[in-house]
């Protein structure tokens, strides 16, 4: 339920492979004329094996994904959040956080046995704890931002809204990491503030009556506002991924980003008195389907990333805001405008371009080292 990001969407967890040259053990025999030298990481003759970042060596036949098979992953990563997003939108009476709660309970019930198998233990480098408790606070934040968004607006709009978080990383990345920040990227940044603006349709520029919205525009613009939020949130998880590196298994990660999402959960639902199960069996059942697809929709996400180069996922990333406008219209009776639309271009526009420019500065750099 996410937009298309340099990662997962807000709510999602971003699985980085290790880069170009990291260390991994060698699983194929070595060829008699290119004995292994023992300060090579691995043996020249290795295909890509079960390591889907390992160079191909010429001569050696490698028996290649199938083609498409990373696209069709990442489209079934889109519709399994839109489809938990739907059902969001579908209970009635509980709120927002308390459904947070409940993924990161299936979180916790998918990492555990991985932490055990991994033996990464559960706190993680004593250095890089402090990172790792923001992260894990911060992407929690970013998911209950969004569910609350997904509640009181129309689902297109959050979801076109949420697709800023690329453009956002871009930013912080300038700012904590001192990236290259150029003018194509402050480009994005604006048409990004634009798409917002068209689908927030703020009365001092659009006038008092704002058509197309749901419910009352003071919760529209509650929404529009938890939105933007959820995608600096989920933007700055990025860049903690980032500084942390290779250092800390993934599984931890998302152990951190579950645990400390439970907690602060469990904690705003007592400060807030709004710990209720549905009265409904259906919405019950729609609370059970919204951690599987969501849980789904990462696992999907994550063999997309595996097999194939982030740039290409990230276009078909943009299957997501497809997948809430079909959906909006078919189960939810609710035909989006013409500014909505206008708005969702801009943002799914700036957000594939700054993924795509990353990922091809990166290609050209690397095909530049090898030559």
């Amino acid at each position: 339920m996410g937009p298309a990001q340099e990662g997962p969407t807000a709510g999602e967890e971003l699985l980085e492979l290790p880069p170009p040259g990291a260390q991994e053990p060698c699983l194929e025999p070595h060829l008699p004329e290119e004995p292994a030298s023992p300060s090579s990481a691995c043996c020249g003759s290795c295909g890509r094996g079960s390591f889907p970042w390992r160079r191909r060596t010429p001569g050696i036949k490698e028996i290649g994904a199938c083609p498409g098979l990373g696209l069709f992953y990442t489209v079934l990563s889109a519709f399994f959040f839109s489809v938990a997003s739907l059902f969001l939108k579908k209970i009635e009476n509980v709120h927002s956080v308390e459904i947070s709660a409940i993924r990161c309970i299936f979180q916790m019930a998918f990492v555990l046995p991985g932490l055990i198998y991994y033996k990464t233990g559960f706190l993680g480098p004593r250095n890089k704890r402090i990172f790792l408790f923001f992260r894990g606070l911060l992407g929690s934040s970013a998911m209950i931002l969004v569910y609350y968004a997904f509640q009181v607006m129309p689902l297109a709009d959050a979801t076109v809204i949420t697709f800023s978080s690329p453009v956002f990383t871009s930013l912080f990345a300038w700012i904590f990491l001192k990236e290259k920040y150029s003018l194509w990227d402050l480009l994005f940044t604006l048409f990004t503030i634009t798409g917002v603006v068209l689908i927030a349709r703020p009365p001092f520029l659009f006038g008092g009556k704002v058509l197309g919205i749901e419910g009352t525009y003071t919760d529209h613009l509650k929404g529009t506002i938890a939105a933007i939020t959820s995608a600096i949130a989920a933007a700055s998880t990025f860049v903690i991924l980032r500084k942390v590196g290779k250092s800390v298994h993934y599984f931890l990660s998302i152990w951190y980003y579950a645990v400390i999402g439970l907690i602060v959960c469990v904690i705003t639902l007592f400060v807030m008195d709004a710990w209720t199960l549905p009265n409904c069996g259906i919405d019950r059942w729609l609370l059970i389907l919204i951690g599987l697809l969501g849980l789904g929709g990462q696992i999907f996400l994550t063999k997309a990333l595996q097999i194939e180069n982030a740039g290409p996922v990230a276009i078909m990333k943009t299957m997501d805001v497809v997948f809430a406008f079909i959906l909006q219209i078919l189960f939810l009776d609710h035909l989006p405008t013409w500014w909505t639309v206008g708005g969702a271009l801009c943002v799914v526009a700036s957000s594939s371009g700054t993924v795509i420019r990353k990922w091809y500065q990166k290609s050209k750099k690397s095909t530049v080292n090898e030559i």
